[in-house]
């Protein structure tokens, strides 16, 4: 199934699709017991510039399109969810803000590093009491002479430790709510800025997941991203790039999940027959591939809406819903199928289970989604 894919974008997949099978795949279940970050995946989604493959060329990317980008997400998900959100925190959510609003400095010092996989991004927008409500930044940036002093703390933020270079939102006018936002650039390191332990989460083990601190956190007034009081504009658009790669990585979960129910539908025999022969087992395969094809086919058209430069938050609105709960449909579904193995972990699918009820919540829960396209609809 090409989808009328370019020569590139195929070559792309199967480059993705090689190291997921022969690199990830062989350890994923063991990496995840350890709750470890894998710095030698990341390390090699660098040489292969999975880390940069929709930055230009000349900000050291390999220049390909979001599209491409989204492919790469999907193979790799179908072994590893975690590896999958540790490139999607870094691309769509801390590169793009950079490429999108940064200056021709900015990009110089960050992005390029950056798109090479020589340092992580990470994106702090999520706080105690914002997180659907990003509006509600409490987090506060106040200007004194050349810099800007940072108070407040964000949570549940991707890729925290191992990233170097963390973009982040804070209120810098707080009578103006969401027209008073700024973003802002932070590097590990500097004082007053500290990083907290990550979070034993249910899933996706092997990505850091925690909160950031801000205590009079002084960075250089040029750190700022884009206008004063314009952060908020800047980020949605990220989470618009983040819910195509967040959709991706349902794709590719789902995928994952539906190959491991038909190989494990071959092998297992019940009443003197391999239970893919019986319908109900068939049927519920029929059902799962074809919500993956339909997810799939809403993803690369929104991809190549973007690409193209035409608007695309309704429909990725909706594709992040649809692609999301699918996600956790097929896994949930696999698992069934799989019966008693499959609720221990012995085999992959119980990793695929529990990685997948987040695609629910980050990057804009379901319930935001519905938001968002009911807004449009009845505008």
């Amino acid at each position: 199934m090409s989808h009328f894919l370019t020569e590139e974008q195929e070559l792309m997949r199967g480059v993705a699709r090689e190291f997921a099978q022969q690199e990830i795949a062989p350890i994923a279940k063991q990496l995840d017991a350890t709750h470890e970050f894998p710095w030698a995946w990341v390390k090699r989604c660098a040489e292969l510039g999975f880390l940069g493959v929709s930055i230009p060329e000349e900000y050291g990317g390999v220049g390909a399109d979001v599209l491409t980008e989204a492919i790469v997400i999907e193979e790799i998900a179908r072994e590893s969810g975690s590896l999958a959100l540790i490139i999607d925190a870094h691309t769509s959510l801390g590169c793009m803000p950079l490429l999108h609003a940064g200056t021709e400095e900015q990009k110089q010092k960050y992005l390029i590093p950056a798109a090479k996989g020589e340092k992580l991004m990470s994106f702090g927008l999520t706080e105690p009491g914002a997180g659907s409500d990003a509006g509600g930044t409490k987090t506060t940036a106040v200007l004194d002479g050349d810099e800007w002093v940072i108070n407040g703390s964000k949570c549940w933020i991707t890729n925290i430790g191992a990233a170097e270079t963390y973009i982040i939102t804070a209120s810098t006018d707080p009578g103006k709510g969401n027209k008073g936002i700024t973003a802002f650039i932070v590097e590990k390191g500097t004082p007053g800025f500290e990083v907290g332990k990550p979070e034993v989460k249910m899933g996706l083990n092997n990505s850091l997941t925690g909160e950031l601190f801000f205590k009079n956190c002084r960075i250089p007034k040029k750190n700022m991203i884009g206008e004063l009081n314009k952060g908020f504009p800047v980020f949605l658009q990220g989470l618009d790039e983040g819910r195509i790669a967040i959709s991706a990585m349902a794709v590719g979960m789902a995928q994952g999940a539906l190959d491991r129910a038909v190989a494990y539908s071959k092998e297992r025999v019940q009443f003197g027959k391999p239970i893919s022969k019986f319908q109900a087992i068939a049927f519920y395969m029929a059902d799962m591939a074809m919500k993956i094809e339909l997810s799939r086919t809403l993803l690369y058209r929104v991809a190549r809406m973007r690409d193209e430069g035409l608007p695309y938050t309704y429909e990725a609105a909706m594709l992040k819903l649809y692609s999301s709960e699918m996600c956790v449909e097929v896994c949930d579904k696999s698992l069934q199928i799989h019966g008693g193995i499959g609720y221990s972990n012995q085999i992959d699918i119980e990793r695929f289970y529990r990685d997948a009820k987040l695609l629910t919540i980050g990057e804009g829960t379901s319930e935001v989604q519905k938001i968002v396209i009911s807004g449009r609809l009845l505008a």
